[in-house]
């Protein structure tokens, strides 16, 4: 990918050279888009950042803005409105952040100042930068954006949506005023996994498995899983006792985590009782089947 793509804005800054910003950098650039600045509170760290970009400088925060046409703020989500409100902005050119759950209006200094502003927010996990880089192609960037009045007609979202189709990723439209209801459904599909991996390994340890050995053991189970989804979508593709309709394995298994952890209990039986309507959708479970294992979850029968 080395010619610049349709509608691609010509100079893009970023503010913030943390995990984010190393990801994206580079994959605009890869891309073909002119990554011309980065400027950090640490002047290290934006040396470090602009270093890994061909032509890229580091520069001070009001340097980057007067030098692009497009400012990336990618500082913590708490940190955005300071830094909105802390530079001269102007007409015509573009301001964006790249947070999930904040709502584009914090960057009002800059819509004030006649520039459009936006948020572009990647539904992937920035943990290790280069794996972010590696895994972007194929994932989706959420996009919102504010026009100025007698804004011309090449407006911000498209330029946005040709970034993402630049680095690989598919992009959508995300209506004004829920971007913390999106964000936090992105915790279904990342950190709260997690904690599920932890309750299992918890269990594992009861029988004397470490929790290196139950993670191996367990992620092709997760990984299974998550392909079975891919491919059959998520009722047909869910596994387990209760898309069996398996009445006998799911009271084993509130006998023993019952004497085991009540705590552990009450979220499997939580969880449990999520999945039958999932079941039901799958149609591998019928209502009489599915209300016997409601009375089993909720110790009834």
């Amino acid at each position: 990918m080395n010619s610049r793509p349709s509608h691609c804005p010509g100079s893009i800054a970023f503010i913030g050279s943390g995990r984010l910003a190393t990801g994206l950098a580079q994959a605009f650039a890869a891309g073909g888009a002119a990554v011309t600045g980065v400027a950090s509170r640490s002047h290290a760290s934006a040396q470090k950042l602009a270093a890994r970009i061909p032509d890229c400088k580091a520069l001070d925060p009001q340097q980057a803005v007067d030098a692009a046409e497009l400012v990336f703020i990618t500082v913590a989500d708490d940190a955005i409105a300071t830094v909105a409100a802390s530079l001269r902005w102007r007409a015509g050119m573009a301001v964006v952040h790249c947070s999930g759950a904040t709502e584009i209006a914090v960057l009002a200094p800059a819509a004030l100042a006649g520039a459009r502003i936006g948020g572009f927010h990647p539904m992937q996990t920035f943990t290790d930068p280069d794996a972010a880089l590696a895994s972007l192609p194929g994932c989706t960037v959420s996009i919102e954006t504010q026009e100025p009045q007698g804004g011309d007609a090449a407006p911000l979202q498209t330029r946005l949506e040709a970034l993402a189709a630049a680095i690989g990723c598919r992009s959508i439209r995300l209506p004004a005023g829920c971007r913390a209801r999106y964000h936090a459904s992105g915790g279904y599909a990342s950190q709260f996994v997690n904690a599920l991996m932890r309750e299992a390994t918890t269990i594992w340890s009861s029988f004397g498995i470490g929790e290196d050995e139950a993670i191996r053991a367990l992620l092709p189970l997760l990984k299974g899983t998550v392909a079975a989804i891919e491919s059959a979508g998520i009722a047909r593709g869910m596994p387990g006792p209760v898309s069996r309709g398996d009445a006998g394995t799911i009271r084993r298994h509130v006998a023993d985590l019952g004497q085991f952890s009540p705590e552990i209990l009450a979220l499997y039986r939580e969880l449990a009782l999520r999945t039958i309507p999932i079941a039901v959708e799958r149609g591998s479970l019928d209502a009489e089947k599915a209300d016997e294992l409601r009375r089993i979850l909720a110790s009834l029968d």
